[in-house]
């Protein structure tokens, strides 16, 4: 965004930049409401009024006021505890040979869980779901098509696809079910919450470990949050045996 001055309050310049900090500083939902231009212009009055406020407060000494003045002791010493922290997190650095040992030490941990496909039929009651197995095994309708007639569930449309899902994400009646059974293979009825289930299993994917390229950013926040921590620690650990009679914790 090109840079343009909308007001002067004294020799203190007010841009379109300054008006899009002060509403992105909002929340998402204060912030949509002034992003038209009445809104846009409301942020600008604010922010002239603030400098103005400002202009007067100096012309009065407030900021030699002690009220003002403890208040801002209060500030920099939060601010200054922060900005030390920030120095010590920032002052890690990872190089490529250390997330690649890293990786290697620590393959399993950035492994892909085992996955399904399948497909399902839900009905209410388990001799229901008996009526419409043995008409599948007999070779009488696919299950696809069972799924069409018979399946209370939304997936029906897709002929009972449930698409593709890892461990956790499916009840775990249906869960234990599909992860015992064979590429191919129709269930019997399976009781959950929801119903009775006939399932087909498309396919299964055992868990994988990824190549170091797949993963490489994960492998590096990872390292990087460790490495972190570690440095904080020491670095916590030398400035309380350099301050050893500093801290007195009062019961």
């Amino acid at each position: 965004m090109e840079k343009k001055i909308l007001a002067k309050v004294g020799q203190k310049e007010i841009t379109n930049l300054d008006v899009q900090s002060a509403i992105q500083g909002l929340d998402p939902f204060q912030a949509q409401q002034f992003q038209t231009e009445e809104g846009q212009k409301y942020v600008l009055d604010d922010l002239v009024n603030q400098e103005l406020l400002y202009m007067y407060a100096k012309e009065n000494n407030m900021d030699q006021d002690e009220e003002f003045r403890s208040e801002m002791k209060r500030v920099e010493e939060n601010v200054l505890k922060q900005y030390v922290i920030n120095k010590i997190l920032t002052s890690v650095k990872l190089t490529e040979e250390e997330k690649k040992a890293f990786y290697e030490a620590q393959k399993s941990n950035f492994s892909k869980p085992e996955t399904a496909s399948a497909k399902h039929i839900l009905v209410d009651t388990e001799e229901k779901a008996n009526e419409i197995l043995n008409k599948i095994n007999a070779g009488e309708v696919s299950f696809e098509d069972a799924a069409a007639a018979h399946s209370s569930c939304p997936s029906k449309d897709a002929g009972g696809d449930l698409g593709t899902f890892g461990k956790g994400q499916m009840v775990p009646e249906f869960e234990e079910a599909v992860f015992s059974m064979n590429k191919g293979d129709v269930s019997k009825p399976v009781k959950t919450q929801f119903g009775y289930h006939l399932i087909k299993l498309e396919n299964r994917n055992e868990s994988t470990i990824p190549e170091y390229d797949e993963v490489a950013e994960e492998v590096g926040k990872t390292l990087l949050f460790q490495k972190q921590g570690e440095v904080y620690q020491e670095k916590l650990n030398e400035v309380k045996s350099k301050y050893p009679n500093a801290v007195e914790y009062i019961k």
